[in-house]
């Protein structure tokens, strides 16, 4: 629950620090030279590029979300027992032998989305975001009933 009140913080403050941006667009705006103009429409765009990240990564969240609460209601959300350094790390070795058991449940299933989710989860673990992010959003895409192309592997 803390780490939803601090994404609903921090979205508040991009919004409004967007807001800030678009009203000193439109002053640029309106100072009238080409240089100030140009600076204002640059402004102007800013918050709109921010705003689409924003409700993209909202959007996704909500998503994995779901899917998190539906695996848990089947009993198939994984269990969170890795063992952790005094930081709260989870140790990278035991992260990566769960990895090694979650790819060969992908590699034997690619199309259930629920071996998707876990594997997304051991590379969380295994702190690589980049790629638990691509595996949870053919998670999603699976669960939603998309016909997928390109490489089915993790």
């Amino acid at each position: 629950m803390g780490a939803r009140i601090g994404y609903a913080v921090v979205s508040v403050v991009l919004v409004v620090y967007f807001g800030f941006v678009a009203h000193r667009g439109v002053v640029l705006i309106r100072h009238g030279t080409w240089v100030s103009v140009a600076l204002g429409a640059a402004a102007l765009v800013l918050p709109l590029i921010g705003a689409w990240f924003l409700w993209h990564s909202t959007r996704f969240a909500q998503q994995a979300s779901r899917l998190a609460r539906v695996l848990d209601a089947e009993g198939g959300l994984p269990v969170d027992d890795l063992p952790r350094a005094p930081s709260g790390r989870v140790d990278r070795d035991a992260a990566d032998a769960v990895f090694a058991e979650r790819r060969k449940e992908v590699e034997a299933a690619p199309g259930d989305w629920r071996t998707w989710f876990r594997l997304a989860v051991a590379y969380h673990d295994a702190r690589d975001t980049a790629r638990g992010r691509h595996a949870m959003r053919r998670a999603i895409d699976l669960h939603a009933g998309k016909q997928l192309t390109g490489d089915p592997r993790p």
